[in-house]
């Protein structure tokens, strides 16, 4: 956006600099007064043909003639940038451009997806059911312009994700979490690195191609490694001895389970009178009619579908199900 900010402006600065040359050359060659000068330079740029404010010696005469050449080529090149703008659309991309950086830069606690292909996309839908913002990063201009006319208000930025400029662009730091899923898993490694060096607290998501390449992953930083492949034919094969069991969770993740929320409740999030008691007693905390399907411990075990007398302690996290409705007044019921 800098890059076309300049070149819009090359076109006004050198007009800019053809009228200082001329002034400051008839305050030095003829010593005129500077609104004397000014209006010289202005008549001669424009070609405007006024009179002159004194009668000019030889020196002047040769100088205007040199300001009328310098005047002409440079108002010619001007016009023909500026018409070169506005037949290209320069200005309405910069102004776009403009748009979406001012979009990105009121993001906060984000998600950034690396990469637009298929996986990428799918992770956006999933994103925009739960209306949790995104911004794209995507270096392929024709999935850009194809995804744009479908999405006109897409914030996306157009570059390597492997650049930590991008990166910064994007507002990691500011970002919740990181999704890479581009096709070669050492640009998702070296993504990984880079999102952990920039914000060492985001979550971050990255998609593995070959099964070797899950650990390095791991080590660079990622928090959750997915093979689409394997759990492509984990979901057919659990389909066939388990389908109402996947359907349901294929419901809820789904646009049709938009209403239906899993939310987590850490333990610093329960209100203190309750902190340290019964689930029963926590979940029965200003009723809202949410459920509670599992609980994860301190070393990150769950137990599913814990007993109510289960007492939740510090580094513990409560799993919750419910309506839309039920999650926000639970919501609002934390802290209070």
């Amino acid at each position: 956006m800098q890059t076309r900010a300049w070149e819009l402006l090359q076109p006004f600065l050198l007009l800019l600099a053809v009228a200082t040359v001329g002034v400051t050359g008839y305050m030095l060659v003829e010593n005129f007064r500077f609104v004397e000068a000014l209006y010289m330079t202005v008549i001669t740029i424009t070609t405007a043909g006024f009179t002159e404010v004194r009668p000019l010696t030889d020196n002047g005469r040769i100088f205007t003639i040199c300001m009328l050449v310098l005047s002409w080529i440079s108002l010619a090149w001007a016009i023909t940038r500026i018409i070169q703008y506005i037949i290209n659309g320069e200005i309405n991309k910069y102004f776009k451009a403009r748009r979406i950086m001012t979009g990105i830069d009121q993001l906060d606690k984000h998600v950034i997806i690396c990469g637009f292909g298929r996986n990428g996309q799918q992770a956006a839908q999933t994103l925009r059911y739960h209306n949790k913002s995104y911004v794209v990063i995507e270096n392929r201009p024709e999935v850009l312009e194809k995804v744009i006319r479908e999405q006109p208000g897409l914030l996306y930025l157009e570059g390597n994700a492997t650049d930590d400029d991008i990166l910064r662009k994007a507002g990691i730091q500011r970002a919740h979490a990181l999704i890479s899923s581009l096709p070669a898993d050492a640009d998702n490694v070296f993504i990984v690195l880079s999102a952990r060096s920039l914000n060492s607290s985001i979550r971050i998501i990255s998609r593995a191609s070959e099964s070797s390449a899950a650990p390095k992953l791991k080590k660079a930083g990622a928090d959750h490694v997915i093979m689409p492949d394997r759990i492509g034919g984990t979901h057919m094969a659990t389909l066939v001895s388990k389908p109402d069991v996947i359907e349901f969770i294929d419901f809820l993740s789904g646009e049709e389970g938009e209403a239906i929320h899993m939310e987590s409740v850490d333990y610093l999030q329960i209100p203190e009178q309750i902190r340290d008691h019964s689930l029963k007693e926590i979940m029965e905390w200003k009723k809202t009619g949410v459920n509670c399907i599992g609980v994860r411990n301190k070393e990150g075990k769950f137990l599913i579908n814990p007993p109510e007398d289960t007492f939740i302690r510090l580094g513990m996290k409560v799993f919750v199900l419910g309506t839309r409705a039920q999650i926000e007044a639970m919501k609002g019921n934390i802290g209070k």
